[in-house]
């Protein structure tokens, strides 16, 4: 039976080969073979969380205790995957940003469909031609002033994040239903690069976002399997590194190997995105309310704790271990706080270092080359594989909830990062600096849910005031006011921002993501 395929979407004259007759039967192809069950972990998804709100905590499967017992390890890294001290991630849509990040110095320059990527349907086709070119090295971009952007000879390994199995392009149907962004994201990718890719001495490389079980693993290793036969190269070409970025996932991390031994070769703490998927689930549990987003940090016991399991699961099973993004961004204009904050960047990673991390993540070129240095000052060759910590953590470790305070400043600091941000992803970033920092949508996703969480649990602040919803409306006039008043009159999409982080904090049930309300503004 044929596929039924509609592009809903205007597609820019750069991009109308990427949607040719044979990529969009790839594509549909997928779907139909993989649709059916994507849907049905969703729905286990949602049985999962009524599980938890009902009491009942995670724990360790012991389903499952074979997979962990066994002696068995994954497949070896590609040649292009084997040193991975500084991986640098950045939008996919921006090709000026691509070329740099490519042209960084980093080993890995991940680009991004996810979290640092605001899904308009021009962007994401903008961003798979930009893969594209990179591949075949003829990406370049001429600014206006007459500035060239080109490839350098040595560039980064190319690695791409699609978007988590939860969403959907809603642009193309595949027999009159939305086709899995995962899907969608993937396919074209894979489907006009993975032939290129090989003869430059590289390979189809792949970020894994956003699972909670190894069931949700073992759907990516089907879809993979499916692929290379599909265009016929050999089993195992594909590889992939998995985010640890939902505190489900934690307990999981042995069998998400074992299900994608043959395509994977390591896994990544997704720091901000733990912290939120914390939140997230269990957000109607009194006892487990977070304090102020500053005061979570990695030293905290339910960071410490993930990081060192993480790192013991990946080198007992010869995958490399990831840890997490710096979101720093240089300052030509205050060398005193760049020192500081350049401190910080390398204590955190020192701390990485010894812990036995064999890379890290940065958000802006200008870590690339503080980062390297302590990783490499940290251990000699391309990893730290052989050091395999000798820690027990327990599921009481990684559901310890971080003590601190909640503070007005931490009120007004999530209401204003969640308006910055979502005002700039409707407008097209996804990757936004705010406050210092590089914020992306899980940084985002931390500050709505925070609010959330404290008007729900009726916190108290530190000045003994209870979290209202008159409160958190007063706090948000405010708030929006600054902002507005700073922008002298170019509100942008600020008063979209506003309407959906009001709809998203006083909701009385929690909203899973920001992004999929968040559509509704979307081209």
């Amino acid at each position: 039976m044929k596929a039924s395929i509609q592009v809903l979407g205007k597609v820019p004259q750069e991009a109308a080969t990427l949607l040719s007759p044979e990529a969009l039967a790839f594509v549909a192809d997928l779907a139909r073979e993989f649709e059916p069950t994507r849907r049905s972990l969703m729905q286990a998804r949602k049985a999962r969380q009524g599980e938890l709100d009902a009491g009942r905590l995670p724990d360790f499967h012991p389903g499952s205790a074979g997979v962990r017992e066994r002696e068995w390890r994954v497949a070896p890294a590609p040649k292009g995957l084997i040193n991975r001290r500084v991986e640098i991630t950045g939008p996919s849509a921006d090709p000026r940003m691509f070329i740099n990040a490519l042209n960084s110095g980093a080993q890995v320059y991940m680009t991004d469909f996810e979290d640092a990527h605001s899904p308009h349907w021009s962007k994401t086709l903008l961003g798979q031609a930009n893969i594209r070119e990179a591949t075949r090295r003829t990406l370049k971009v001429t600014t206006p002033e007459g500035r060239d952007y080109r490839l350098n000879t040595q560039t980064s390994t190319l690695v791409i994040r699609p978007r988590g199995w939860h969403l959907v392009e809603r642009h193309l149907l595949v027999d009159g239903q939305p086709i899995s962004g995962s899907l969608f994201d993937f396919g074209l990718a894979f489907f006009h690069n993975v032939h290129a890719q090989l003869d430059n001495g590289s390979g189809p490389y792949f970020y894994l976002p956003k699972m909670q079980s190894h069931l949700e693993a073992r759907l990516w290793n089907q879809a993979f399997d499916f692929a290379e036969d599909y265009l016929n190269v050999p089993r195992g070409t594909i590889n992939s590194t998995v985010l640890i970025e939902h505190i489900l996932a934690a307990f999981e991390m042995e069998e998400i190997l074992y299900e994608l031994r043959t395509h994977i070769s390591g896994l990544n703490l997704g720091r901000w995105d733990y912290i939120y998927s914390f939140i997230k689930t269990f957000s109607g549990h009194r006892d487990k309310v977070f304090p102020d987003r500053a005061q979570v940090t990695m030293a905290t016991h339910f960071l410490r704790s993930v990081a060192e399991l993480l790192v013991q699961t990946c080198h007992k099973r010869g995958a490399y271990a990831l840890g997490g993004m710096s979101t720093y961004i240089p300052r030509r204009d205050d060398q005193a706080a760049n020192e500081r904050a350049l401190g910080q960047v390398r204590a955190d990673k020192e701390r990485e270092s010894s812990q036995g991390f064999d890379g890290a993540w940065v958000a802006h070129p200008g870590l690339v080359e503080t980062v390297h240095e302590v990783f490499s000052t940290a251990f000699t060759g391309n990893n730290q594989l052989g050091k395999i910590p000798e820690v027990k953590v327990t599921a009481s470790d990684l559901l310890s909830v971080p003590p601190g305070d909640i503070t007005e400043g931490g009120l007004r600091t999530n209401i204003s990062a969640a308006l910055q941000y979502v005002d700039a992803w409707i407008q097209g970033s996804g990757a936004v600096a705010i406050f210092g920092l590089m914020e992306d949508t899980a940084t985002a996703e931390i500050s709505r849910s925070q609010l959330w969480q404290w008007l729900h649990a009726n916190s108290k602040l530190a000045d003994g005031r209870t979290m209202t919803a008159s409160l958190y409306m007063e706090l948000r006039t405010e708030e929006l006011e600054k902002l507005l008043e700073a922008r002298q009159g170019n509100a942008g999409s600020l008063d979209k921002a506003a309407d959906l982080l009001d709809d998203l904090v006083l909701s009385p049930t929690f909203g899973e993501f920001l992004t999929v309300p968040g559509m509704r503004y979307l081209e």
